[in-house]
């Protein structure tokens, strides 16, 4: 039987271009290997240009769904998105501190469901989604809450740093919205800062949804059992690959590409995505591949290295002349050095003990009884989109 996955409920807004809220939660949950539950809002007329109509939902009804899926399913995590009225922050607010279905016997490593807070107020589009009275109530839900992860503008109409630490344990800053060609990301908690991330920015006009599938990911991450720091990290990264294969749907604005994100980056365990094999032309190694049907990511002619990604999302490499080394497999893993230290503590001869490479990867090495070579690796965003990656066709 399969284990079972983590049941992560979301709260929040319908968007009906599919982009962000409720269905942006969704995809993520899914992609990542939780099981979605939902409770709506609201209900939101709104594609890339705008929100055209808003319609609020009772803050009962709102309580009733929540109820509904807590006692029969159970939880495992909660993620909180847009809400749209004070009346259904205060009633959450209100379920969340007293609710027995909030301390699940079940739940995995903790006897509290974990709560993931985004404090949605401004689409990015531009369109208002919470008032004055809607942002007080917040205050409760930050209380109740194990991570708030407002970007800069949201953290200012809180009140800052300090005000959400008076309330929530962590919080997690957002700089997508400051200038500049890095984005720093702070994990912060009341004992200070205890993770920075700072990555390249990534240009793209297609960033509708990035705050909603961030905290949903954060949400699956913790639900399926890892650890803050972790979950985040892990998050970032999703976030970081649906924007570079956003789908350009539209001219502007659009939604991300989730469904392309692959779990090889951000799941615990061994996946086996790349092989490099032997090649002694390399421009008829290229053509046969190409010819194949594979899509060249990588063209190195001078150090004889070719890179083919397939539909899948598997990657299989070419290396001309004695440096190539013969063929390799490559399993790539998120939680790379503990597992290595792992192996090499239950007796295994480990080749090379992880180190970072030049071409972005953080590899270790050893080989199997016949003599063959694997490579264990963390690729990350590099895997898929390398330093030197070309242009696809």
């Amino acid at each position: 039987m399969a284990e079972r996955p983590a049941r992560i409920l979301t709260i929040a807004g319908s968007d009906s271009g599919g982009g962000a809220g409720i269905q942006a939660d969704i995809k993520t949950i899914t992609m990542l290997g939780g099981h979605a539950m939902t409770a709506i809002t609201a209900i939101t007329a709104q594609n890339s240009r705008g929100v055209d109509a808003v319609q609020v939902l009772g803050a009962d009804l709102v309580i009733a769904q929540i109820d509904a899926v807590a006692r029969d399913f159970g939880l495992d995590a909660i993620k909180i998105g847009m809400l749209g009225s004070p009346e259904i922050a205060e009633a959450l607010a209100d379920w969340l501190s007293s609710s027995p279905h909030r301390r699940d016997p079940r739940v995995r490593g903790n006897d509290e469901v974990p709560v993931i807070f985004d404090p949605v107020m401004i689409a990015s589009s531009g369109a208002v989604l919470a008032d004055e009275a809607t942002i007080a109530a917040f205050k409760r839900l930050m209380a109740c809450a194990t991570l708030v992860t407002p970007n800069l503008p949201e953290l200012g109409a809180l009140g800052g740093e300090a005000a959400v630490l008076e309330l929530a344990p962590a919080l997690l800053i957002k700089g997508g919205h400051a200038s500049g060609e890095t984005v720093t990301d702070r994990l912060v908690t009341r004992e200070g800062e205890i993770a920075r991330w700072d990555d390249p920015r990534i240009e793209s006009p297609h960033t509708h949804g990035t705050g909603c599938t961030l905290s949903s990911a954060v949400a699956t991450l913790l639900g399926q059992g890892l650890a803050l720091e972790q979950a985040v990290e892990r998050s970032r990264l999703f976030v970081r690959l649906a924007l570079r294969d956003a789908p350009a749907l539209v001219a502007v604005n659009g939604p991300m590409g989730h469904q392309h994100v692959r779990n090889d980056a951000l799941a615990p365990g061994w996946n086996l995505n790349q092989i490099t094999l032997v090649a002694t032309d390399y421009a008829s190694s290229v053509t046969f591949y190409r010819a194949l049907g594979l899509v060249q990511i990588v063209d190195s002619p001078d150090n004889g290295y070719a890179r083919f990604e397939a539909g899948n999302g598997a990657t299989l490499s070419v290396h001309v002349g004695e440096a190539a080394g013969g063929a390799m497999a490559y399993l790539e893993c998120a939680d790379l050095d503990a597992r290595v230290l792992a192996l090499a503590s239950e007796g295994f001869a480990i080749d090379q003990m992880p180190r970072d490479e030049s071409w972005g990867w953080r590899e270790a090495r050893l080989c199997d009884p016949a003599g063959n070579v694997l490579c264990l690796y963390f690729g990350g965003e590099n895997r898929r989109y390398p330093p030197w990656r070309i242009a696809t066709e």
